[in-house]
């Protein structure tokens, strides 16, 4: 529906989509595209559990410049203009003030193949629990920015991610007032599948979590 819908007012314009892969125009790739999951939190969704959303970011020249994330179970739609600022249901929405990690509530998410990488992922995941409040695990990213956005969690990491989890969500976050980087620190890219979302208040000390972790994971000199 949605691919039909933009086929017939901007058929001018790309889509890239989880279920149906890549979609493109006739002729040179579009400056127009749309970046769109119709179910964020499908296990969710699949079990009964109401925490599930759809997910549409509009890019322009690579850069998400409209985003809409809506959430029917609880009817909350989440939206973005860059430059214009978040809403939800038309009301603003603002970062939280949280300062530090230890009081903070954050939330991260696993890949569907985290069977194959649980090693590494916990283990981050048992690094940020000593050092937070609490941490959750919800199962849509989307909803996990947009909770970022909306002051509900403090911060949000998650690697192994794809455009559609957080195109849309992202903005809603960093025009909330939020920050939204890379794992490493470097600016925030839709296809670099890692990212870090927060307040911009724990944002530092997040990736100085993120930076420890991983330094004290990598091999020595000898290879060991």
């Amino acid at each position: 529906m949605c691919r039909a819908v933009i086929a017939e007012r901007f058929p001018e314009h790309d889509v890239l989509a989880e279920e149906l892969g890549t979609g493109s125009s006739t002729g040179p790739r579009s400056r127009w595209r749309w970046v769109f999951d119709p179910l964020d939190g499908t296990t969710n969704y699949a079990h009964g559990l109401p925490i599930y959303c759809s997910s549409l970011g509009l890019e322009i020249d690579g850069r998400t410049e409209v985003g809409a994330v809506y959430d029917p179970s609880r009817r909350e739609l989440f939206t973005a203009v860059r430059g214009g600022g978040a809403r939800l249901n038309d009301q603003a929405l603002r970062v939280s003030e949280t300062s530090t990690l230890i009081d903070a509530l954050i939330v991260t998410g696993f890949p569907y193949d985290v069977h194959q990488k649980a090693g590494d992922l916990v283990a981050l995941f048992g690094a940020f629990l000593s050092r937070a409040r609490a941490v959750r695990r919800l199962g849509s990213a989307a909803l996990d920015l947009c909770y970022v956005a909306a002051g509900r969690f403090d911060a949000f990491w998650e690697q192994h991610l794809k455009p559609w989890d957080v195109s849309a969500g992202a903005l809603i976050a960093d025009e909330a007032g939020g920050r939204v980087t890379g794992m490493d620190g470097s600016p925030f890219d839709s296809a670099a599948a890692h990212l870090v979302a927060s307040n911009g208040r724990l944002h530092e000390e997040m990736l100085t979590v993120i930076q420890e972790f991983r330094a004290g994971r990598a091999p020595n000199r000898t290879g060991r």
